[in-house]
């Protein structure tokens, strides 16, 4: 009879838990479910990014020259801290070498970022992508009150600066003074996050008055979450003459885009701020600035991250003055330069963040109906004159391609012509230089 009643009791306990594990394998399924089918929503519309209609991709291939893409950072390369070789020149967007794999994992084809509405200022204040500096120490352009090296993320010779966690300040000293119209753009990349990873784990961009380590009296910044088990949102806050103003929070999903090796783009037009995460705008605050030119410095930082676990890495920080709207510039001169216009390097892959340009040379076409341009490509000194004149030319025709096939414009008005190095604008010697002759011209005809 005991045992009777202990093989009961046993049964008991095991229906009991089969029924706790069905309940729990329930739960866990519908979570499943939920998230398989959003990354089913994603993969369609991958899918469809990359085959809308065989007509679109014929288009795409005359503007995208083949080669091969990158993977985005979903596999999560392991930062490599020893140094292989020594400083090189070779830019993200550069003639020859480079880096496709900081590309990110989902290509987006040019006509999704046609409506991308962010334009790179024309008048470079400063770029760095490390390419002088030596993997291990700290960039020589850069300051801080905390550590930080430059590595590199898996097989690519991109190179990145590793911030550290904490309330640890790094800016650029060579940014003085930013004028009432700039833009700061760089890319992100992000390693060992999990759904473990802190609601709070953000990272700060700030720009401020003070050119040293603190808040300063007036500022702005914005902090992008990289909380991956709920959508935590962008949050802007400024402070003008010392009392704070702004704080709020955006509602934002970023969960997917930190782990894929972002590129943030932010515009600052007097006192209205804006900030993108690739094409896609999150802040628009039309008073988040204090009033005239009195900001210095552009302050990166981050809070709440794991020593040593979440690791955060920034490279190609570009600021530039802005303020001249090249539409008016190209009707009342009749020619424009602009190193806005960005490509893979190496090659006449038009990046996304270019559409913003050829969308402005777009509308004065519209408007100006008569008009004809010629399109002149110029690289840097890296590569042979030959290659590098050959470059120059595929990068015009890739632009032309882009305003005929994504803007309807008629080819007839375009002419194209490529100038290689043979005309810089900066010292091939600098990646400042050299930033500043890769670039593009629109010449009325």
């Amino acid at each position: 009879m005991k045992k009777l009643s202990k093989i009961i009791k046993l049964g008991a306990t095991f229906f009991l838990l089969f029924g706790f594990a069905q309940t729990a394998n329930a739960q866990f399924l519908k979570k499943l479910g939920k998230r398989a089918e959003k990354a089913a929503e994603r993969a369609v519309e991958r899918r469809v990014d990359k085959e809308t209609t065989e007509k679109t991709d014929q288009v795409l291939d005359s503007i995208l020259e083949p080669g091969s893409k990158g993977s985005g950072q979903g596999g999560n390369p392991i930062p490599q801290t020893t140094e292989t070789n020594t400083p090189d020149s070779n830019s993200s967007d550069g003639n020859s070498g480079g880096n496709p794999s900081t590309a990110p994992a989902t290509e987006k084809s040019l006509t999704v970022y046609s409506k991308f509405d962010f334009v790179p200022g024309d008048k470079p204040l400063f770029f760095d992508d490390f390419a002088n500096d030596f993997i291990g120490d700290f960039p020589s352009k850069w300051n801080t009150n905390a550590g930080g090296e430059i590595v590199t993320l898996g097989e690519s010779s991109q190179k990145w600066l590793e911030l550290k966690s904490g309330y640890n300040i790094y800016y650029v000293p060579d940014v003085s003074k930013l004028p009432e119209e700039y833009t700061i753009e760089f890319d992100i990349a992000a390693v060992g996050l999990d759904r473990k990873t802190s609601s709070t784990a953000q990272l700060r961009v700030s720009v401020s008055d003070d050119d040293k380590f603190k808040d300063g009296i007036n500022y702005a910044y914005a902090e992008i979450p990289f909380c991956q088990y709920a959508a935590i949102g962008v949050t802007v806050q400024n402070r003008i003459n010392g009392k704070s103003e702004i704080r709020s929070t955006v509602k934002a999903d970023l969960r997917d885009e930190v782990l894929n090796m972002p590129h943030v783009s932010i515009a600052a037009n007097k006192q209205r701020f804006r900030l993108w995460i690739n094409e896609v705008k999150y802040l628009d605050v039309p008073r988040l600035l204090p009033a005239g030119a009195v900001l210095h410095t552009v302050k990166f930082h981050m809070n709440n991250f794991k020593d040593g676990k979440e690791r955060i890495f920034i490279t190609n920080l570009k600021v530039a003055e802005g303020g001249v709207d090249l539409r008016r510039k190209l009707i009342s001169e009749g020619k424009i330069s602009t190193n806005a216009i960005l490509f893979e390097s190496g090659s006449a892959n038009l990046k996304p963040q270019s559409m913003g340009v050829i969308r402005q040379i777009s509308q004065v076409l519209q408007q100006e109906a008569s008009m004809k341009l010629k399109i002149v490509g110029h690289t840097d000194a890296d590569g042979n004159d030959a290659s590098n004149m050959e470059l120059s030319k595929k990068r015009a025709d890739a632009v032309k391609n882009a305003l005929v096939s994504v803007y309807n414009v008629s080819s007839g008005r375009l002419i194209t012509e490529g100038k290689g190095e043979t005309e810089p604008m900066g010292d091939n010697s600098t990646v400042d230089g050299k930033a500043q002759n890769r670039r593009v011209e629109f010449i009325k005809q």
